[in-house]
């Protein structure tokens, strides 16, 4: 398993925000986490990758313990966020974000131009704009390149929070499109999404968070002919 996530549980001061979390990501698939607003998703991705620490659990990465490990550790070890809301460096352009998603492995030029053609080829839109800012991109175009940002390190694990966030429908589709071509290529990806169709019509499995806990998890084509599931998660009568 590439990752495991055993009985987490995660407080901000006095309030706890996971209580018991657990969920596994196996390798070369896609692991969608569904809830509503405040239900603690972002909160698991960010556990995961150390930019807060659980009181209680593990989490376990290619069969290592990685809770108290610095964020940027977590980084070099293959796991990569790409945080909600895109948060690309406006006044940069699209090349000097990229580079900056490239920052962890800076000292092996080879690989990065390896990685900067990569990632082009998955985004040739952004190839066409490479010297153009990124405030002036749309917000598509902006969450094509902070998923490719978090590409360009190489990841063995994606972690994508609201890929569809604000986005047109069009832009949407586009996006999803993307990700399903990124798994298929071999990379592993966790996404958290509130457009729940969309996201276990792509994922091979499924977790719904509720009030900080699981509540429902299976592979996302039961979830989506589950009843309850629909009615409860999905918004559904």
């Amino acid at each position: 398993m590439l990752l495991r996530v055993e009985e987490v549980e995660t407080f901000y001061g006095r309030v706890q925000a996971l209580r018991g979390v657990s969920l596994e990501v196996a390798e070369r698939t896609i692991v969608a986490l569904l809830g509503a607003n405040g239900a603690g998703k972002s909160t698991v991705l960010n556990t995961i990758s150390g930019l807060v620490d659980p009181a209680k659990g593990k989490i376990e990465f290619e069969g290592r313990n990685i809770v108290h490990t610095p964020p940027e550790k977590v980084v070099r070890l293959g796991i990569i966020q790409c945080p909600e809301g895109r948060r690309v460096f406006p006044h940069l352009t699209v090349l000097e974000n990229l580079k900056m998603g490239g920052y962890s492995c800076r000292k092996d030029q080879r690989k990065l131009q390896e990685s900067f053609a990569r990632v082009m080829g998955y985004f040739p839109r952004l190839e066409e704009r490479k010297r153009q800012r990124a405030g002036t991109l749309s917000g598509g175009e902006q969450q094509m390149l902070a998923i490719a940002r978090a590409l360009v390190a190489d990841p063995k694990l994606l972690m994508i929070d609201e890929a569809s966030l604000g986005l047109a429908p069009i832009m949407v589709t586009e996006v999803f499109r993307m990700v399903q071509r990124i798994n298929r290529d071999g990379r592993s990806i966790l996404i958290v999404e509130q457009n729940a169709k969309m996201a276990l019509a792509i994922a091979h499995y499924a977790y719904v968070l509720e009030l900080g806990g699981i509540a429902v998890h299976g592979p996302s084509q039961d979830l989506l002919r589950d009843e309850r599931v629909t009615r409860c998660y999905l918004g559904e009568a």
